[in-house]
């Protein structure tokens, strides 16, 4: 297949973050610095790279970050207190609460207290339900980097068929919403589906993010259709690896100096029969952060009543 059909996630990220480095420089101009504030509780190794690598994306695009630390002992009061305080300060225009949290914390009632105007992850249920009533909201950022994907590399959403294979609140649901949004007509798969391969061969754009490797296989694609792989799983047994690379000696290299490769929820021969793709790694993945600054930026629009 040739490479131009590739959606490579991290150069539609880098031209997000160019957009958004020129919208925060334009905002300047108004005495306006957007600021997100970034609450990592204790000390998970994976959470501590995502959040950094978030406060690193704020400085590079002109962004105000704030890292906030609290101890994994934190009770949900104290949790609390802090996303008051927050909500209160006018530098802050989006809050970001790192999932997961300790178990003594009640994460539902966190997400539901950060003020919807700084929900920038498009959790809260005010943004959900303005999100699906065509209302200015904040969308969650997956589902948001994926139609800016589709826009960016010209593929027609209008009139086409959208299958979502997932319907979680943070990415099925909402991005079955915001397809609806560009006029595709869409049907939302998921694991009770029956005879699910009748949806996806009717796919132009088909979505997979239901958390099980390789899970669309090739006789589940429509030719030539655009495949958007969000999933993210890690194989680490070499029958897995065979099962999915068997003959792919880049991927094999990887395999064995790590012990361990990415895969999403297609199988990578489905790519082989789509006339475009994400590739996984390096497909969605990227977009996440470039949205969850964009989302910065046009919550500080939103607060100051701003064209977005």
């Amino acid at each position: 297949m040739s490479n131009d059909r590739i959606l490579d996630g991290t150069a539609i990220a880098a031209a997000i973050k160019h957009d958004v480095a020129e919208e925060v420089a334009k905002l300047a101009t108004a005495g306006i610095r957007p600021g997100l504030a970034a609450v990592l509780v204790g000390n998970v190794a994976a959470s501590e790279i995502y959040v950094r690598s978030k406060v690193k994306t704020c400085e590079a695009l002109g962004i105000a970050s704030d890292l906030i630390t609290p101890p994994d002992t934190v009770t949900t009061d104290e949790m609390l207190a802090l996303v008051a305080q927050l909500n209160a300060r006018n530098d802050i225009d989006g809050i970001l609460l790192q999932l997961p949290l300790p178990k003594q914390v009640n994460a539902k009632a966190l997400l539901e207290a950060v003020s919807p105007d700084k929900d920038v992850d498009g959790f809260h249920p005010v943004n959900v339900g303005r999100l699906q009533t065509g209302q200015p909201a904040l969308a969650p950022c997956t589902p948001s980097g994926v139609i800016e994907m589709l826009r960016r590399s010209g593929i027609a959403m209008s009139g086409q068929n959208a299958v979502v294979i997932g319907r979680s609140d943070i990415v099925g649901k909402p991005m079955a919403i915001l397809l609806l949004q560009q006029n595709a007509t869409v049907t939302v798969c998921h694991s009770k589906t029956r005879d699910l391969g009748e949806f996806t061969r009717n796919a132009d754009i088909l979505v997979a993010a239901i958390g099980r490797a390789g899970f669309v296989t090739p006789e589940m694609v429509k030719p030539g259709s655009t495949v958007i792989d969000v999933g993210m799983n890690r194989i680490t047994t070499r029958e897995e690896f065979d099962r999915y690379f068997a003959g792919d000696a880049r991927r094999e290299k990887t395999f064995l100096e790590k012990g361990s490769t990415l895969i999403g929820d297609v199988h990578p021969k489905a790519f082989e029969i789509a006339g475009a793709y994400t590739p996984v790694p390096g497909g969605v993945g990227p977009l996440t952060i470039a949205m969850l600054m964009a989302n910065t930026v046009r919550a500080a629009k939103l607060r100051r009543g701003l064209q977005v």
